[in-house]
């Protein structure tokens, strides 16, 4: 069961718009993020959750969307109805390298109850924080560090083993499907 929702949680960069997410629901994911583990117990981080229509556009057009292919996403009528920018509070502890491992458990987490509930989303490194800060308003105590969409997902996604030939960079067919190559258990698989 817990694999097939790993398999479930895939980056998607393609949504179902009328699937509006409510607030309530990012919250919920929220609740799973703020009860993981944590470096020393430090929690330091704050979510900012943007479901209006405006603001969600605002931050699409502040990321990165799946540079490696050749062609603009989201596509027209696909994008996401809901983004948290996870942000981490230095008035509560300092920023550190440290803290990146926590982004990632908490990303994670919040992306893998997102599956749970019929929901996707994907994760994005590819901003500007000091943009992201400025254009919504953010406190100086308020680092950004990640990004993710959530949305109803709307895009056929497709887990392939990856070879020599095409390596780990993802990619699409004619029929718009986003194959991702993983490499083999037999080659992560240190003995």
């Amino acid at each position: 069961m817990f694999k097939e929702l790993v398999k479930q949680n895939r980056s998607y960069r393609g949504y179902d718009e009328s699937y509006k997410v409510s607030k309530e629901e990012l919250k919920e994911l929220i609740e799973y993020a703020r009860i993981t583990p944590s470096t020393m117990n430090q929690q330091p981080f704050q979510y900012y959750l943007a479901v209006e229509a405006e603001k969600v556009k605002q931050i699409e057009d502040m990321v990165g969307w799946a540079g490696s292919l050749p062609f603009k996403l989201p596509r027209p009528g696909k994008s996401p109805t809901a983004f948290i920018i996870i942000c981490q509070n230095t008035d509560w502890v300092s920023l550190h390298e440290r803290y990146k491992i926590d982004v990632g458990i908490v990303a994670q987490t919040l992306l893998l109850a997102a599956a749970e509930k019929g929901l996707g989303g994907c994760m994005f490194g590819s901003f500007k924080a000091e943009n992201v800060k400025q254009q919504l308003n953010f406190s100086e105590n308020l680092e950004p560090m990640l990004v993710i969409s959530i949305g109803k997902p709307a895009e056929e996604i497709e887990l392939v083993n990856a070879t020599k030939e095409n390596a780990t960079k993802y990619y699409r067919d004619e029929e718009d499907t986003h194959y991702v190559p993983k490499r083999k258990l037999e080659d992560i698989v240190i003995m």
